[in-house]
């Protein structure tokens, strides 16, 4: 008896010693396991989704100063793509839009964007399209701590549709929604039209006092710009707050523009949902006071208006602009009372003068901007070439020296 109770206290002996040795080894594993954890990786995420046992791939972005350890709370937009870009593949909806707005200008969006795929020969409008899209969004807003508070909604075109849809459907979620040449009267559905007289105001009266901006092309043959003006008006009636942006010349493709407003992402951070009921003073709950009505209606030109410049501004722009290794990048010259650019490919297109120091090209795309450098006398010493993302520096060749 005497010889086995010495054996348990030997043993008892071991195993503390055996613990307190272990025990720091463990920890210490741990935290260098942790350590070794890759961070989270972010950007652009591949993901699938089983709603009712049908498999969905959709996409997900990340800001890169997304963190898993810091536990906050990340601004989150739902986005629905075109009709363009339905498949089963999950990656075509990232290529026109909002996504690529992001991949071009990533400081100005510090958002989650949530990006599921409409199935082939289906529409956003479907239930089963709808449950799928709400469902990215939760499973998206849980694991990456979007705030609940600041969800927003957007679409383009059939997007558009479906996102009418859900801000109609879902008008407590969204802190603000933002579509692009859409509507609610459904190009498969030419039957809803019947109803233009009262559809409007069941969908204004839904949505309520959620902030909504929409964007339409003047040329817009494939969702005309009447469904936007329609949707404004029965928005300003039933007391909403709606901004309408009408780009004057475009077409279908305003979200190229309209995901380029730097003022977007502003707008949309600008706006949350209304804090939830707190006790005051013991006699029950209030809320924050809903925001008066709102409604702005904006016509946005192409282009700029032209100017007319006097000879010597003429003779002062006109010339041959160099790159750094001597080769002609662009020559401006006056031609039949117009100015002309000449590019290095010896392609020609028209310039006009928004201001002294700025041209811009009156037959093409909004984008591109000319700007001139200039020494203290004046005299134009280098131009540049900007547009959204990149620009082109020449410097203007001196002429040759007079004997």
């Amino acid at each position: 008896m005497l010889i086995a109770r010495r054996f348990q206290s030997v043993c008892l002996l071991a195993w503390l010693a055996l613990a307190v040795f272990v025990a720091p080894y463990s920890a210490s594993a741990a935290k260098s396991k942790d350590r070794n954890k890759p961070p989270q990786e972010t950007g652009f995420l591949n993901r699938s989704i089983l709603v009712r046992g049908v498999s969905y791939r959709y996409q997900v972005y990340l800001p890169v100063d997304w963190r898993a350890d810091d536990h906050k709370l990340w601004p989150i937009i739902l986005f629905l793509h075109g009709r363009g870009e339905r498949g089963s593949e999950g990656m075509w909806q990232t290529q026109i839009g909002l996504p690529e707005q992001v991949r071009d200008h990533p400081e100005r969006w510090p958002f989650i964007v949530v990006m599921p795929q409409c199935p082939r020969n289906a529409y956003w409008t479907d239930p089963a399209s709808m449950e799928m899209a709400i469902a990215t969004l939760n499973r998206e807003t849980s694991e990456f701590n979007g705030d609940s508070d600041r969800t927003y909604l957007t679409g383009l075109s059939l997007g558009g549709y479906g996102a009418w849809e859900l801000a109609r459907l879902y008008p407590h979620r969204w802190a603000a929604v933002a579509i692009s040449s859409s509507g609610i009267f459904w190009s498969y559905a030419p039957e809803r039209w019947t109803r233009a007289y009262s559809l409007p105001g069941e969908y204004a009266r839904a949505v309520g006092r959620t902030p909504l901006w929409l964007f339409h092309g003047t040329e817009d043959t494939v969702v005309n710009i009447r469904q936007s003006e329609i949707m404004y008006e029965a928005l300003k009636t039933s007391g909403g707050r709606v901004r309408l942006w009408i780009y004057q010349g475009m077409h279908h493709d305003t979200w190229a523009r309209a995901y380029n407003e730097p003022e977007l992402p502003r707008w949309l951070l600008d706006h949350r949902l209304p804090a939830a009921p707190n006790p005051r003073n013991g006699k029950g709950l209030v809320r924050e006071p809903e925001p008066p009505p709102y409604s702005e209606r904006t016509l946005i030109p192409l282009h700029p208006p032209a100017i007319r410049l006097t000879q010597a501004q003429i003779d002062n722009l006109t010339g041959e602009y160099v790159e750094p290794n001597g080769y002609t990048g662009m020559t401006l010259f006056w031609q039949n009372e117009k100015l002309y650019g000449r590019n290095r490919y010896g392609e020609i297109d028209e310039l006009a003068a928004a201001s002294p120091t700025e041209l811009f090209y009156p037959q093409g795309s909004y984008l591109p901007r000319i700007i001139t450098e200039r020494a203290p006398d004046g005299r134009i010493t280098a131009i540049v070439l900007r547009d959204d993302r990149n620009e082109e520096r020449w410097e203007k060749r001196k002429p040759p020296a007079s004997h």
